[in-house]
């Protein structure tokens, strides 16, 4: 099993009453560096890996302090707030900066990575899709240069059943799952 982490910007506060009274500058506004629904997806496979300080350049410092501990559990597989929201995989937070913070939905992706021998153009891509999205729990299928993705709801998933619908759909054979 392998992770990712989606970052989505899912709302921006400004508290001009506060920027009037204390900031320096109080006409200060919103944040100038993140939009509402903005979206950022770290992961750490396949030679990439973005998991760096800031984002690699694409979070403000202050946003990054106080979101990338919930990312980087995410990309270990952990549970990001166990007991905290509906589902372990989830975290709500903000940046700390207290006239204009930017709210930020954290979520840890969980997914399977297949190297499959014989396909061999997009119908193949396509029988090898409609199979594995008859299993419950796999949300969506990506499709990599070398690997398929299969983004899933329910990490139980076991490597048979995927390694059952493939092999079902046509002449495939799954070397490998990770």
């Amino acid at each position: 099993m392998q992770h990712k982490c989606r970052v989505t910007v899912i709302d921006k506060k400004c508290y001009k009453d506060l920027q009037a009274k204390y900031l320096a500058d109080p006409e200060s506004g919103e944040c100038p560096f993140y939009n509402i629904g903005d979206t950022f997806i770290f992961e750490r496979y396949d030679d990439k890996d973005d998991f760096w300080r800031e984002g690699n350049g694409s979070q403000c410092a202050e946003a990054w302090d106080c979101i990338s501990r919930y990312i980087y559990v995410a990309l270990q597989g952990g549970s990001i707030m166990r007991n905290w929201t509906h589902d372990e995989r989830l975290m709500i937070a903000c940046c700390n900066d207290g006239t204009r913070p930017v709210i930020f939905k954290i979520e840890r992706i969980d997914y399977k990575v297949l190297y499959i021998s014989g396909i061999n153009n997009e119908l193949d891509n396509k029988k090898i899709i409609d199979s594995l999205m008859k299993i419950n729990g796999i949300d969506s299928i990506n499709i990599k240069a070398k690997f398929i993705e299969a983004i899933l709801s329910d990490k139980n998933i076991s490597d048979e059943a995927i390694i059952n619908a493939v092999e079902s759909a046509g002449n495939y054979k799954v070397l490998q799952v990770e």
